[in-house]
């Protein structure tokens, strides 16, 4: 049986009476993101930023079958008010925030990817410092009511696995793909990610309406 907030979160799961107006100006300054770094031809943050977003589709969609096949409750939820509730942990505010994170962590890279921070690779520094930054952030929207975790080894009292799986590989990916020496390189990733990200939409939320 569901649990209170995954009940919640079900019975606005993609209901459309719920749209505001501001989903439109948070689109636009998606866009508008993107296409500074177009015109800069800034690829490897272009890159760095759409891989950090399919990542963050992964997640999700595996946090939807999870509570598909267990019934009680997603690993966390986003029950509380939005325009959109896209996924059961997943509204439009989220996805588009998730759609520019990855393009203002990027700017936070160092320009040589050898320098080391306090004796570590910048890009593992970063991505360390940049997913327990993120926990923190999550901690604080739990504590609202905003995101909701209904588990004992998901929560602010043990937070390893926010960090590892809730973050910290979204970091890698995307500044693995930042680093990437060619665009046919970038492009290909990030399109194997999007490609196995719409095939599983397809499969799960089309044709098995399993998320």
């Amino acid at each position: 049986m569901p649990t209170e907030s995954a009940a919640q979160a079900l019975s606005i799961l993609r209901e459309g009476s719920h749209y505001q107006w501001y989903v439109i100006t948070l689109f636009a300054f998606v866009v508008y993101a993107y296409a500074v770094e177009i015109e800069r031809r800034n690829w490897n943050l272009v890159f760095a930023g759409l891989a950090f977003w399919g990542m963050d589709w992964f997640n999700e969609i595996w946090n939807s079958l999870f509570f598909h096949f267990n019934g009680h409750a997603p690993v966390w939820g986003a029950p509380g008010q939005t325009a959109y509730l896209i996924l059961i942990g997943l509204n439009i505010e989220i996805s588009f925030m998730f759609a520019v994170a990855g393009i203002a962590f990027g700017k936070m890279l160092l320009p040589d990817k050898h320098t080391k921070i306090l004796g570590i690779p910048n890009r593992l520094f970063m991505a360390i410092v940049n997913s327990a930054f993120c926990v923190f952030v999550e901690v604080l929207l739990n504590q609202i009511g905003a995101l909701t975790w209904d588990y004992s080894w998901w929560d602010a009292s043990s937070p390893w696995l926010i960090f590892l799986f809730g973050y910290f590989h979204f970091f890698l990916v995307s500044y693995w793909v930042h680093d990437m020496d060619t665009i046919r390189k970038k492009l290909i990733t990030v399109g194997v990610i999007y490609g196995v990200v719409f095939l599983e939409i397809l499969v799960f939320g089309v044709i098995l309406k399993w998320i």
